[in-house]
């Protein structure tokens, strides 16, 4: 029989020393999830971060401030109660400018304030040139407003398309008769007189100024003559026309004098924008040019018989054996019929190249041009 193997029997009471030494054992292998434990932070970093910020605010701060100051100037001291500042408003300044004019005549403490005001009223295109002179005190809107309004000074405005007599009787209704229109006429009346000094009138003989007297708002001084308000006219007129180009007019045998002519007659008979006058023109230029069908070199224009009589012609006064005329007589009238502004003058010198050589006849209804190439066309846009 088998042997039987001795079964090992435990002890049932507590072995302390094993199980000291099972616990050591598993104090030795056993593993933690310590990933809920943080170490204690130092509060360093924070206060670095706090003051660099600071730092760094502040610097925007100092720089905004410098920015702002460059851009804006040292601080203005405006004008006080009882002190008075005059500003000349050039034509065509805007806002930012006449800002700065007013910055340095010391009446606004900042041209970007002047130029925001402006801009939130939306009325930078109705600020008028001219002189002002304003008081100290006066505050932004009431410059603004004194702007619109226009200039509060011995301004004369001559209108486009005046004649030598109208203007004569604006500069003395103006004047309250201190230059007497029949004075101005008188002085107006021959541009030999004027010749020596403006080049521009050499080929205008001994006519008068009609045409010359250029269309602007002047400033009329008090002890003003008829010869002072006539050279600042011609000046104005030297310098508006400065820039233009007679070439094409004299490549036609036009001379100065014979351009603003037909400058003048373009003005009465057209309106609207610069290419309407720039078709107009061409349509004269078309006319003179041509010595048979269909123009035989007539212009025909109503005007320049309306210029003669002042006023508007019947049909059969324009066809009237008249010297101004354009349907008895071939070419040009004797004189220019009126002041002609800048567009007009542009517009002689440089018509619209695609209507030369084709159009000669042109009608208007309000503000609606036909132009046409015959006649039978012509009558069928008014049939």
């Amino acid at each position: 029989m088998p042997s039987r193997r001795k079964q090992v029997t435990y002890s049932q009471r507590p072995n302390h020393a094993a199980r000291s030494a099972h616990a050591r054992g598993e104090r030795q292998f056993r593993t933690y999830d310590t990933s809920y434990i943080r170490p204690k932070q130092s509060k360093a970093p924070i206060i670095v971060s706090i003051v660099l910020l600071v730092v760094v605010l502040g610097g925007l701060a100092w720089g905004g401030v410098t920015l702002f100051n460059s851009c804006s100037g040292p601080a203005v001291e405006l004008l006080g109660e009882g002190e008075e500042a005059t500003v000349e408003v050039a034509e065509g300044a805007g806002a930012q400018a006449i800002g700065q004019q007013l910055v340095e005549k010391r009446l606004v403490a900042s041209a970007s304030e002047f130029t925001r005001r402006v801009n939130d009223l939306g009325v930078d295109s109705q600020l008028k040139p001219g002189t002002y002179t304003f008081a100290g005190g006066t505050g932004l809107d009431g410059i603004i407003r004194a702007l619109q309004a226009g200039p509060e000074t011995n301004a004369l405005t001559i209108p486009e398309g005046y004649r030598l007599w109208e203007i004569a009787d604006a500069v003395a209704d103006h004047t309250e008769g201190r230059i007497s229109a029949e004075d101005f006429s008188a002085a107006a009346s021959d541009a030999s007189a004027y010749a020596g000094d403006y080049a521009f009138l050499e080929s205008a003989g001994s006519n008068s100024l009609e045409g010359f007297l250029f269309p602007k708002t002047y400033d009329i001084a008090d002890d003003a003559t008829a010869d002072s308000v006539i050279r600042a006219m011609l000046d104005q007129f030297q310098a508006e026309t400065a820039s233009l180009d007679w070439s094409y007019a004299e490549s036609q045998g036009l001379s100065i004098y014979d351009a603003v002519n037909l400058a003048s007659i373009v003005e009465k008979e057209a309106s609207g924008n610069e290419l309407i006058r720039a078709q107009v023109a061409a349509v004269f230029y078309n006319r003179l040019a041509t010595d048979d069908y269909p123009s035989y070199g007539y212009l025909q224009s109503d005007a320049t018989t309306a210029y003669e009589l002042r006023r508007d012609p019947t049909g059969d006064e324009v066809h009237a054996e008249t010297p101004y005329s354009t349907y008895a007589n071939q070419g040009l009238p004797p004189t220019p019929i009126c002041s002609p502004g800048l567009d007009c003058l542009t517009a002689v010198c440089a018509p619209d190249q695609e209507a030369l050589g084709k159009y000669f006849y042109f009608y208007f209804e309000g503000e609606n041009y036909y132009f046409s190439e015959t006649y039978e066309e012509h009558q069928s846009t008014f049939s």
